[in-house]
């Protein structure tokens, strides 16, 4: 290999999105959060569309996106990120308007404005960050942690008697009339990176040409909520998480 193909493939390799800052980031090591936030911008630049954006974050971990892509943003209150993109995109339906959201926003506080944006159709893709537990705020139980899995308010496990069972927003979002695309991903190995970056730029197409509701699940890690290392977070996410929330398309009305 030729000094300028190692240049070249380097380059490739360590090349940043021009959309991201080069603020450092507040995530936590082994988070999926950054990953992900990555494949936004690779997405965004390759549609051409970094002036015709507006992406909504709430609150928790998922607050500072604005801090790391630089698109227009709007903060929404916890949980009501889909019934402001809902309007932004009905005031301005040539943008592309996404929200990004953990799972204790989406699927706890804002269950409400997901189902009605997912059953209205609203044109708008939904980036779902499902990590089975509250990251910011102390660790807590979410609707989608585990049975059996511990937290800061479940310290001997989740019990389905006493806590209820864990919620399958995404199989729910695929029943709904509106939405038209639907899948599960994950991003714990470049296999799994390039398929969550094929979802997103499907979502965002669907949102651009008007298809309804698209609905992309990142299944991830918290290793800090877990108590675990990065490594160990993601050897349990496979052995655990998967096995109930399994990867892949849900649904897909769109024709190939």
């Amino acid at each position: 290999m030729t000094r300028e193909e190692i240049i070249e493939a380097k380059n490739l390799v360590y090349s940043k999105p021009a959309l991201m800052n080069d603020n450092p980031m507040h995530y936590c090591p082994g988070c999926s959060h950054g990953v992900v936030h990555k494949l936004i911008a690779e997405v965004i630049e390759e549609m051409g569309l970094i002036d015709r954006t507006v992406g909504i974050s709430p609150v928790g971990c998922a607050v500072f996106a604005y801090n790391y892509l630089d698109i227009d943003w709007i903060e929404a209150a916890h949980g009501r990120a889909p019934a402001l993109a809902c309007a932004v995109k009905r005031l301005h339906p040539d943008q592309l308007v996404f929200t990004y959201q953990g799972d204790g926003d989406l699927a706890c506080i804002g269950t409400a404005e997901t189902i009605h944006s997912l059953n209205r159709g609203d044109d708008i893709a939904i980036i779902f960050i499902n990590n089975a537990i509250y990251g910011m705020t102390g660790g807590q139980m979410a609707p989608t942690t585990l049975l059996g899995m511990k937290t800061s308010t479940c310290p001997y496990g989740r019990q389905p008697d006493l806590h209820g069972f864990p919620l399958k927003i995404t199989e729910i979002a695929a029943q709904l009339e509106g939405s038209c695309y639907v899948t599960r991903q994950a991003v714990h190995t470049v296999a799994a990176i390039n398929r969550t970056r094929r979802a997103i730029r499907q979502a965002f197409q669907n949102c651009m040409e008007h298809r309804g509701t698209s609905l992309v699940e990142v299944v991830s890690t918290c290793s800090s909520g877990w108590k675990m290392t990065p490594t160990e977070a993601n050897q349990w996410m496979e052995q655990h998480m998967f096995p109930f929330y399994p990867l892949g398309d849900l649904k897909n009305t769109v024709t190939k």
